[in-house]
């Protein structure tokens, strides 16, 4: 479990390229037979990838947690991203094809992922956030999660949001998952960019090609920066810093968000002449 802590808007303005990578850029998400996870202090979000490859992997609760199993107070979204997998859940299996993804609740214990076939592993990427009630596990299939279509061509922001644990979709405490896919000519994720004040959000960019570099805008609105992301990367987004990246190519996202409501729209949106 790596550790990311909070820090001060202002701080930010001080930062180089390599201190901004450090505090909000995860750079490596999958290790094949390891579970790869960050802890985040902004609102306590954990997140990260699990990839089995020729082991199954169980999720374990380290004493950063100080609890005695991972979803004692927590609860957690999954979404696979790589080859057909398996996750136990207490005993009982659920198989995710690429794209398909779990809400697990608070109070399950034993939780283990496995790959059908090692040639082909399963790469399970989680977000989870603390929790005060029991909710029932969901597997959620991307035919059963809800689409969201936005943007057009001209603006090169095309796309579908599939709300995954959304209360359109499943019951949750505080977490919000979905993945974003951007269609062919579009590169933009959201222009103009927004703030919530109320919810953090982590990006996940995946789907990309080798040479496909995704520029993502962060910071206060007058005061942007920017962080070059490649495939399989992940980005920590606190409640103050715009949300909006553009890409040298189409690719996909997963975002997770956390805080105060489960309110999509609860934004604020950033006008054009803000921007610095």
């Amino acid at each position: 479990m790596n550790n990311r802590y909070a820090n001060h808007p202002n701080d930010s303005k001080k930062y180089d390229t390599n201190q901004l990578r450090e505090h909000y850029m995860v750079e490596e998400i999958f290790s094949d037979d390891k579970v790869e996870l960050t802890y985040s202090h902004v609102d306590r979000i954990i997140f990260g990838g699990i990839k089995p490859v020729n082991e199954s992997l169980k999720l374990e609760a380290g004493k950063s947690m100080g609890v005695d199993y991972f979803l004692e107070r927590r609860e957690m979204g999954v979404i696979n991203v790589g080859g057909e997998g398996i996750v136990s859940i207490d005993g009982e299996e659920s198989a995710l094809n690429n794209k398909d993804g779990l809400y697990i609740g608070k109070g399950n214990k034993d939780i283990i992922f496995k790959s059908s076939n090692p040639k082909n592993p399963a790469k399970f990427y989680i977000n989870s956030v603390p929790a005060h009630k029991e909710y029932k596990t969901v597997k959620i299939e991307i035919e059963k999660a809800n689409p969201v279509k936005m943007g057009d061509n001209s603006t090169l922001n095309k796309r579908t949001i599939y709300q995954y644990v959304h209360p359109n979709v499943c019951e949750s405490c505080q977490l919000l998952m979905g993945l974003t896919i951007l269609e062919p000519g579009s590169a933009w994720n959201t222009m103009p960019c927004h703030t919530h004040e109320r919810r953090m959000e982590v990006y996940f960019y995946f789907d990309m090609e080798e040479d496909t570099r995704v520029i993502h805008l962060m910071g206060e609105p007058t005061e942007t920066r920017h962080l070059i992301v490649k495939n399989e990367q992940a980005i920590i987004s606190p409640s103050w810093s715009i949300h909006s990246g553009v890409g040298t190519s189409n690719y996909t996202f997963i975002w997770g968000m956390c805080g105060e409501n489960q309110t999509f729209t609860d934004l604020d949106h950033i006008s054009m002449d803000t921007l610095r």
